[in-house]
């Protein structure tokens, strides 16, 4: 109990007194998980308006995989990326291999999974009769897939913060791709490895509890959105 309380105070320490090297770690963990889930979602929504969409062979399977992917171990992300962006790797050239755009790459593919699968279940459960009669109606293809995203905006939304809950919170991937290195590519996650394994639990915790905290105040902000679509429905 006493750790945890002295973990809680160095966290309010780490945060209220500008602490530069907390801040760097924090605002490079928000960077990418921002970017990644951007790209994710815009990734993961467009194919699945294209997926229900489409009837085509093997989409059963297809759906399979998808719903396989959303459960993708963050280590085996980690060596798939590394081993491709490896000196010797198909993309080795790019020397992009322990910088926070392996890390982002990393997490666009953990993240769009689960976007993708989630977004897809809620597409395919929407009303065919609904769809048919847009189009009666004249609305463009474009114009429809509009509709069923604004629609469809809770669940969407709900796709997304589990995308951003599974990449915030991943360490295997990160630690594999980016190195770990301070400064440069040290995230909040894999800083509470690096002080675990030093032994420094306060800090380990205190940037837990930042991490914490990050993520609930991503969430708030999601939620407030999600929930004021319900009350205009009302």
């Amino acid at each position: 109990m006493e750790l945890l309380i002295d973990s809680i105070t160095k966290a309010l320490e780490l945060i209220c007194n500008l602490d530069r090297e907390t801040y760097q770690i924090l605002w490079l963990s928000l960077k990418i998980s921002t970017i990644a889930i951007l790209a994710s979602s815009i990734v993961g929504i467009t194919t699945a308006l294209y997926i229900s969409s489409k009837e085509f062979r093997f989409k059963n399977t297809l759906i399979t995989f998808i719903n396989t992917g959303m459960a993708m171990p963050p280590v085996l992300v980690g060596l798939f990326i590394t081993i491709l962006l490896w000196r010797n790797g198909i993309l080795g050239k790019l020397d992009l291999l322990y910088t926070p755009a392996a890390i982002i790459i990393a997490q666009i593919i953990l993240a769009t999974p689960i976007i993708l699968g989630i977004s897809l279940s809620a597409f395919q459960g929407f009303s065919e009769k609904f769809k048919l009669q847009m189009l009666g109606l004249g609305a463009s293809r474009l114009q429809l897939y509009l509709i069923m995203i604004r629609e469809l905006k809770l669940p969407i939304l709900s796709a997304i913060m589990a995308g951003f809950g599974g990449i915030i919170s991943e360490v295997g991937a990160s630690m594999m791709v980016g190195g770990n290195i301070k400064g440069y590519t040290r995230v909040l996650t894999t800083a509470i490895v690096t002080e675990t394994g030093k032994g420094n639990f306060d800090f380990a915790l205190a940037y837990g509890i930042v991490l914490l905290l990050l993520s609930f105040s991503i969430n708030m902000i999601l939620t407030k959105i999600q929930q004021s679509s319900i009350s205009r429905h009302e």
